[in-house]
């Protein structure tokens, strides 16, 4: 109830203020504080935060009260936060969660509601996505941490990610179906390649919920976890990635998308991985040859 009444009063009608601060009246000192708090915090606080510790990224919404649904603003700082993330040297690995136990509830919908007369975001390749960094195409893995819900807006970031790791708790699901909101942010491009088309017309025109174990059996999510475990599993999954050689993990990532996306032909999908794998040869694989043949790595071990 904290939770709702601030949201009320940040965001409501005069009436919905008062109503409120009724509320305050009848609660102990004790409850009026945390729920001032609750308002002051989330009106200040910046709502994504990004740290880079040991190669590895981990950029957070931070829109609890909100169950992480991205408005503008956030959409326009997690945008930049994905590009610094590309672009710095020392970052290898980006995991990307929700605080709060939700992943993210897509875009928010009291902005969309404001817009009446006209609602305008930049063409693919003139701009960011609604959501931010959706249309990007990274050179770097990402994992998503999934706990609570991600849904709509919330799922397509999800499917940005290179891997995703869900708590036991997840529900996943095209939840914009019933309110006419359309998938602008990549699911309906990501999804069919991701799961097939059959599955992922299951889930695009039904909007029903899915959950962990379902996403699993059907490639939606790579990994269940229990609940409230899902950051710290894909935290460690990152730090493992770290350790490979970098040049050759992202060029064999860099030609699994093109396959499944930008090749125009069988042909075409083969020489641009024999092209990339060749820029590789010289820079990593004669020095994991020679690790090899000095007894590193050997019975499967890493």
């Amino acid at each position: 109830h904290q939770t709702s009444f601030a949201r009320e009063y940040r965001l409501g009608s005069a009436a919905k203020r008062r109503m409120a601060l009724a509320w305050t009246l009848r609660r102990p000192p004790t409850a009026v504080l945390r729920w001032a708090r609750l308002v002051a915090t989330h009106a200040t606080a910046p709502p994504v935060h990004a740290t880079t510790v040991d190669g590895v990224t981990h950029i957070e919404l931070r829109r609890p009260h909100a169950r992480n649904a991205v408005d503008s603003h956030t959409a326009a700082m997690l945008a930049d936060c994905f590009r610094a993330f590309d672009s710095d040297a020392e970052a290898k690995v980006a995991v990307l969660s929700g605080q709060g136990g939700t992943f993210c509830a897509g875009y928010d919908l009291t902005e969309v509601a404001t817009k009446k007369d006209s609602i305008a975001f930049p063409m693919p390749g003139h701009g960011d996505a609604p959501m931010g960094p959706s249309r990007m195409q990274l050179s770097k893995p990402v994992i998503a941490a999934l706990d609570g819900y991600a849904v709509a807006g919330g799922l397509e970031l999800a499917l940005l990610c290179d891997l995703r790791v869900a708590d036991e708790g997840t529900v996943l699901g095209v939840f914009c179906r019933r309110f006419g909101v359309p998938l602008i942010d990549g699911g309906t491009v990501r999804l069919p390649a991701l799961i097939g088309l059959s599955r992922a017309l299951d889930l695009i025109l039904t909007g029903r919920p899915v959950d962990a174990s379902e996403a699993m059996a059907m490639g939606l999510v790579n990994r269940v976890v229990p609940k409230g475990q899902a950051l710290a599993a894909a935290m460690e999954l990152a730090k493992s990635l770290t350790k490979f050689p970098q040049q050759c993990m992202r060029a064999d990532r860099a030609s699994a998308y093109n396959s499944a996306y930008d090749a125009t032909s069988f042909h075409a999908a083969m020489t641009f991985e024999f092209e990339k794998g060749m820029q590789i040869l010289q820079a990593e694989s004669v020095k994991g040859a020679q690790a090899f043949v000095g007894g590193q790595g050997r019975s499967g071990k890493f």
